[in-house]
């Protein structure tokens, strides 16, 4: 009897360690920060990753079974429903009249954005590889070795930097205009070198609204039918011309008001080319123009589609993606140099460019055993943010601020 209230006693004990070593051990899980940036911790999972392997592709934004069920569901009603008018805009050829306003203000966001970053660069060192697409803000580069360009091995990795630009801040990647987006919506081989490429966001903003003189697009005033998958446009001649008329008006509006802008900028150049005075001004206004920026163009992507390759940078906005042959990424050859098309996201249209966060500018280069204890943020914000813009509430955890990375001779005694 004894024996068996011991061996219960026992038991027990073991149990009762057991939860409680088990206990401890998750509530250190969840209360110690993971600075590698993976984990289930949530305050650093935004942490952007390394580039992934070029031969993968691109993740789906859409899930696979819901396009697999829309192409299903688009496939019945085109038999259910032959010849159609098509009533939703923009896939009927008509403008959404409540983005029209947003693609402007898209579009002055862009001409702003750029105007402040030629500004910040001159007092704010830029610094890029020579060898790859890595980005660095501040007077030296980092000796993170994150290269992947050529002999790379060679190099350990190491970046060779050289004196950055405009465009090493942000990317902006170019795609063929569309003289008619319903009409005729692809350009195929032969037309590559015949139709213009112009900054994706750009003609995102002329299909949504935006006139420009150089880059015509047609407009419509009716719907167009849809017979069995085709579109089929049935506005008379007589339309067509009063339609004509009414662009003309409107390239010459866009024209005034371009000149308008242009002259503000010559005067905001002037009166800025004195000192680093207001280089904080400039840099709120940056920075506010970038989000007025992405957001708009958000709002715009959820009806006109944009389309990205998904093993190349290559993007066309449009109902269809081109059948240029360009493809130079993973397994081209099997789809003979043409696109693996699909949905396109917002780092797809406008290219961040992540860049390593740096808490002083003057400061020792960011060494490589320390780089788990480093944060990153797009070029833009960590540009502004040193221009003296305040540090914007998405980007905090990104950028890790509250993380003190240990000095050199300091790194074996941190867990």
């Amino acid at each position: 009897m004894q024996r068996r209230i011991l061996s219960q006693i026992s038991q027990s004990a073991k149990l009762n360690f057991r939860f409680t070593q088990n206990f401890l051990f998750s509530s250190n899980e969840t209360q110690s920060p993971n600075l590698n940036g993976g984990g289930d911790d949530p305050l650093y999972s935004d942490v952007p990753k390394p580039r992934r392997d070029k031969s993968e592709r691109k993740p789906y934004p859409t899930p696979m079974k819901a396009l697999i069920r829309r192409a299903k569901e688009e496939r019945e009603s085109r038999k259910a429903e032959p010849v159609k008018l098509l009533e939703h805009p923009p896939g009927n050829g008509l403008l959404v009249p409540e983005l029209v306003s947003v693609a402007h203000q898209v579009y002055r966001a862009r001409l702003s954005l750029l105007y402040g970053l030629s500004k910040l660069i001159q007092f704010i060192p830029v610094q890029r590889c020579r060898f790859c697409s890595e980005v660095h803000i501040g007077h030296v580069g980092h000796e993170i070795r994150t290269c992947t360009g050529p002999k790379s091995g060679f190099r350990s990795a190491t970046h060779v930097w050289r004196k950055g630009g405009v465009g090493d801040v942000v990317f902006f990647p170019k795609c063929f205009h569309l003289h008619d987006r319903v009409g005729k919506a692809r350009v195929v081989h032969d037309e590559r070198h015949s139709v213009p490429r112009i900054p994706a966001i750009v003609e995102l903003c002329i299909q949504a609204g935006v006139d420009i003189e150089k880059y015509p697009t047609k407009r419509r005033t009716k719907p167009v039918y849809s017979v069995e998958g085709r579109i089929v446009d049935f506005e008379s001649v007589v339309e067509n011309d009063e339609m004509e008329k009414n662009v003309l008006d409107s390239y010459l509006g866009a024209k005034i008001d371009e000149m308008e802008r242009s002259s503000k900028c010559e005067r905001m150049d002037q009166s800025n080319d004195v000192e680093g005075a207001n280089l904080r001004e400039v840099s709120i206004r940056t920075l506010a123009s970038w989000f007025e920026m992405i957001s708009g163009a958000k709002e715009m992507m959820e009806k006109y589609t944009v389309w990205t390759c998904g093993y190349c940078p290559e993007v066309q906005v449009g109902p269809k993606g081109h059948k240029v042959r360009m493809c130079k990424a993973s397994k081209h050859q099997s789809r003979d140099g043409m696109h693996a098309w699909q949905e396109a996201t917002m780092d797809d249209l406008v290219g961040p460019n992540y860049v390593w966060h740096v808490r002083d500018l003057n400061g020792p280069a960011l060494e490589n055993t320390l780089k788990r204890y480093y944060g990153k943020a797009p070029a833009v914000v960590e540009l502004c943010v040193h221009g003296g813009a305040p540090v914007p509430d998405q980007y905090r955890s990104m950028m890790r601020l509250d993380v003190v990375p240990p000095e050199r001779d300091e790194v074996d005694l941190v867990a």
